[in-house]
This record gives C-alpha cells, structure tokens and sequence, in this order.
C-alpha cells in the first residue's frame, strides 16, 4: 500500500448523514467502532473488510466531538481496543480515546520565507512556563511564547512532540497519535492558531518528529491487529532495548506510507515550516545499543538498516517535492556520510552537530589553565569537520537532564567564571560555521537542570548576571540577522588567522561573506592580554560590533575603543595586524568597515 496521503483514505470522515470510518487491520478476525454513538457497544457497528485489508462502516448518529475506538477481535481469539492511529484529535490523558473532529480554521498569514540565517528556540510547551500550576494552552502560547521569541529575536521555534502521547514523562518521545497535536493545551484548531500567530511575526515553526519508535501502550499501534502491524515481527529490529518501545518495520510498504504521510499531514494540514527527525542514528544502524548476537547484519553483511535509509531518503523526497521550502532536520550522532546530500545521501537540509556540541562542552567544562593541553583535540578539531554536512549547532534538552546539570552549572569556576564562560561560549557558538539551537532556559542561564513537571525559573532574571545572559542572547541573535558573513556556512565564508596560540588559549578566525569581513577573537584563557598582535587578513580598519565582556552584559570590559587601523606586520601568513587589550573568557567579533 504506497501512499503518502493516507490520511484522506483512513481514519474518520465527517458525511452529511453520519461519520464513516475506515481502519488497516487486515490480520483481524472482526473489527467494529465503538464509542459515545452507541454506548461502546462491541456489537452494534460491525465493519465491514475489503480486499486490501480495510474495515469500514458508516455510522448515522456519530457527531462531531464524540470520542470512539476500534474494537479488534483477532483470529486467535485475543480482544483490543484501539485508537484511531489517524485520528486528528484525543481525548485528554489519561483518557485515550479517539475525538471525531472537524477543523473550521482558515490560516491568515503566510509562511517566513527562507532564509539563511536560522536561530532556534526549542521548547517544551508544557514546562516554558505555567500558570498556578496548570498548563498554558495553544491560544495563551500564541500571545505569551510568540511575543518573548520576537523579543529575543529567534526566527523559529522548535516544538518538542507535540503528537499525541500517554506519557507525560517521555517529554512526546513516545507518541500514539501521529495525526493529533496533543490534547493537553487546546484542539486542533487552536494549534493552528498558534502556527498562524507565529507567522504573522514571521517566526517558523519546526515539529520534533519521532518515526524512529513508538509507544507501548494498548490502545497505540503495537499488535494492532494481532500481528506486528507497525512493529517489526523480529524483536531485534522492532524492539528498542534503550527506550523500551517498539521500531516501526521500514521493510513494509504501508508502514512507509504510514510515516510519511504523517510527516506530510503536518506540512498540509498545518502550514508548519520544518520537521525534525528524532533518533535519525537508531534507525540507521542494525547494531545501535546492541551488544554482539543482539543483532543480525544485513544482506550485505554489515550493520546499516537498508529499508530504515530507503525509507528517509522517501520521506525527504517526498517532502521536498510538497515544499522545498520546508526544513528537513536530522539527530544524527554518528559520522553516517550524505546525511544531508540531496543526490546521493539521506536528503536532509540540516544536520544536528553533535560533535560541536560534545566538543565544545567538553572544552568549557575545562579549567582555563588546562585548556592549552585540549587546544587542538577539543577546540580546533571541531573546525576540521565543520563543513562536512549541512549543519544545526545544538544546545538543546538533551544536554541539561538527567544529571548533566544546566548549561551554567557545566562552566568550569565560580560564580563569575561561569557567566564569562557561558557568555563566550555562547558567542562562539553564533560566529561558529552552523545554524542555531538553544533550548529554553539555556538563555537565562538557570541553575537548575530543566524538568517537564515544572516551570522555567523566570525569577533568576532578578540577577544581572542570568538577565546580561539574556540580553547578549538578544544581542547576538539581531547580529547573526543583520551580518551576512555569519550566516554562510561554506569553506569560502572561513578563514583561519591564527589557530596555534594555545599556550594563551587565544583562537581568531574570519567569517567572509564577498567582500565583507568579521574578525572572531576568542580568549578563552583566564588572563588578560594587553596590546595583543591579533593577525587579519585585509588592511583597514575594524570596528568593534560585539563583546561578550561587555558590562551591558554584566561583564568587566569597560574599555570603549570601538575602531581599530591596521598595522602592516607579518604573522604566519597574514601581513596585516591590530592590537587589542583582551579580557579573560570573552569573544569579540571586529568588522572590517569600508565606511571609516
């Protein structure tokens, strides 16, 4: 059954006398729905089965808002009651029933258009903020969440799942409604309303995506039908060890066409501006968290899961031919080669850089007197592979759970330390080769690791030093929009200047976009250097746009020069020079001006 749109061939649909409904269950013994039209009576709507495995009826007094489920009888004797697995709307946990849904909302605004400077906000919705405990809801998100990301100046927010899922301990990783935005904050419709606000600011929105598993709960999609329906039959390829779910069968047609039109539902449906795909590196490997005899290799004999790759690169395509507009993004932490080559590799736009990202903390969890032996391993070997894929740096959730402490709390020294540390690394981070991702929290630079049952802790902007995290964040983000050379991410828009200081921690580097220049100055040392010899590659005159260490970021840098001439010296290979005073633990960025 190869369909991306199977969502207008299953599911329930709205008829002037009645809702018929259509469910995949070919394996099944019987099949009647069930629900608030007949008092969940099992016998009362029987389906009816076609050739290609597909029950359907229609039933007269089923109405708009009426839950309902499938009532599954397999052949050998066993009992189920399912969701809809293309229902639109649920009912709120711990409720699990499928809703009869018809959206009324008409979009009012257009997509942002693409653009190549991407700044992320990722968000979990039911922990940025909460009200007397309670979850705020899509429409409070349109005004309260838009308002702060235009503030800030991201250009797009990434959803952590907002599919619908059982568990609110998953974080949506764990999904059982792969056409539903989560009932928890509002309908359908006012999800859409929230899409549609985000555009009318002109910010993207971008879905955290889970094809890679799903959960195990009953009424989900494992045995759907008595049979491994959406799971792989063979329990090395369909069971998770790690997260203890189920792994879709990529070798199956309609399990395919099942993803994919998932996938393209939210882009038609809900006008959304990219997809991210969870778990890209568990799907593509046999082996992944499996010890020996755990797995067993393909055709080929080695470890890569063959229809796991067919599969993503359909998906990309298929996407791709909708919208080409649309952001296709992978979780990919492995060196798998063309993630993001459209001709020959998965097809991806973007890839997560979880080697930048494991380096560059690495790297700042260092004492500044030990960084010099690091130099080379931690700091310059990240530019060695920065232009190997499309990239997305990714300071997301994942790096502050589980006991691996906030972003603040990983800075190496006290309190001050940390803060210089976490301004520098940050703005490194936005003159590094690569698009932006920061999860919310990392921007107020909270002491306490994020938790989903909670809130954000908005009150440590009472405290200059979260509040100067906050406003360099702002500061960096209309930067990163204005400035072309920081936008372009090839090897012509880089340029090393000196590379080799590690004794004193130093690196300068130039971002080049035609022929405008910005000088990237790191110390990341904690001493000062007074009238430094910082290497450039054009004569002229540079002008100072950004200072991480700038007191209107609660940083110690009071000097004020702004513009600095170049003096012919030879350095390596640069014949041009300008001497700079630098603070300990801080980045500034200098842009050749033709103006002065």
């Amino acid at each position: 059954m190869i369909n991306y749109r199977l969502y207008n061939k299953l599911g329930c649909f709205i008829k002037e006398n009645g809702v018929t409904f259509k469910v995949y269950a070919p394996n099944a013994k019987s099949v009647s729905v069930i629900g608030d039209f007949n008092n969940y009576n099992k016998s009362k709507n029987r389906l009816k089965k076609n050739k290609t495995g597909i029950w359907s009826g229609k039933v007269k007094n089923a109405k708009i808002e009426d839950s309902y489920k499938y009532f599954i009888e397999t052949k050998d004797g066993r009992e189920f009651l399912k969701a809809d697995p293309y229902a639109r709307y649920a009912e709120v946990k711990p409720n699990s029933a499928s809703i009869i849904f018809n959206s009324e909302y008409k979009f009012k605004y257009d997509k942002p258009k693409r653009d190549e400077a991407i700044s992320i906000y990722e968000v979990h919705l039911g922990s940025w903020r909460r009200k007397n405990g309670e979850y705020l809801t899509y429409k409070d998100f349109g005004k309260s969440l838009v308002k702060y990301v235009k503030k800030m100046g991201f250009t797009h927010i990434e959803l952590l799942p907002v599919m619908e899922h059982p568990y609110d301990g998953s974080w949506g990783y764990q999904d059982t409604g792969y056409f539903a935005p989560t009932s928890r904050y509002g309908t359908p419709d006012e999800f859409k309303y929230f899409i549609d606000i985000c555009h009318k600011h002109n910010i993207g929105v971008i879905l955290d995506w889970v094809p890679s598993h799903f959960a195990t709960d009953g009424h989900g999609l494992i045995a759907f039908d008595g049979t491994a329906l959406y799971e792989h039959p063979n329990h090395q390829k369909g069971y998770h060890p790690q997260w203890k779910s189920n792994i879709f069968n990529y070798d199956n047609d309609y399990v395919k066409s099942f993803l994919i039109s998932s996938a393209l539902w939210w882009v038609e449906e809900y006008n959304i501006d990219g997809i991210r795909v969870d778990g890209v590196a568990s799907m593509l490997y046999l082996d992944y968290v499996r010890e020996d005899g755990e797995w067993s290799p393909n055709e080929y004999g080695d470890n890569l899961n063959l229809g796991a790759i067919d599969f993503l690169k359909k998906l990309n395509r298929t996407i791709h031919k909708k919208d080409k507009n649309v952001l296709m993004i992978a979780e990919e932490s492995t060196t798998f080669l063309g993630v993001t080559d459209k001709k020959e590799g998965l097809g991806f736009d973007y890839k997560w850089n979880m080697g930048w990202m494991n380096d560059t903390i690495s790297y700042f969890k260092l004492d500044p007197i030990n960084r010099q032996y690091h130099h080379n391993d931690k700091l310059n070997f990240m530019f060695s592979y920065a232009f190997n894929e499309n990239f997305i740096l990714p300071l997301s959730h994942d790096e502050v759970v589980h006991m691996k402490g906030s972003m603040i709390n990983k800075m190496s020294g006290l309190y001050d330390w940390q803060f210089a540390n976490l301004r520098s690394l940050y703005s490194f981070m936005y003159s590094f080769m690569g698009k932006k991702l920061l999860f919310m929290g990392n921007e107020i630079a909270q002491f306490n690791e994020w938790h989903y049952e909670g809130s954000l802790d908005w009150e440590v902007l009472e405290y200059p030093a979260h509040k100067g995290i906050q406003k360099m964040i702002q500061e960096l983000n209309r930067l990163y929009k204005e400035q072309k050379p920081l936008q372009y991410d090839k090897e012509d828009n880089f340029e090393w200047c000196n590379a080799d200081d590690a004794s004193r921690n130093i690196i300068v580097f130039e971002r080049v976009y035609r022929e405008e220049r910005i000088v990237i100055v790191c110390n990341f040392s904690g001493a000062t250097y007074r009238d430094y010899f910082t290497p450039v590659t054009k004569e002229g005159k540079y002008r100072l746009i950004f200072n991480s260490d700038s007191t209107k970021f609660a940083g110690v840098d009071t000097n004020r020069k702004r513009v600095f001439n170049t003096t012919h010296f030879v350095i390596g290979k640069k014949e041009n020079m300008i001497e700079l005073d630098l603070t300990p633990l801080s980045v500034r960025f200098f842009k050749l001006d033709s103006k002065l």
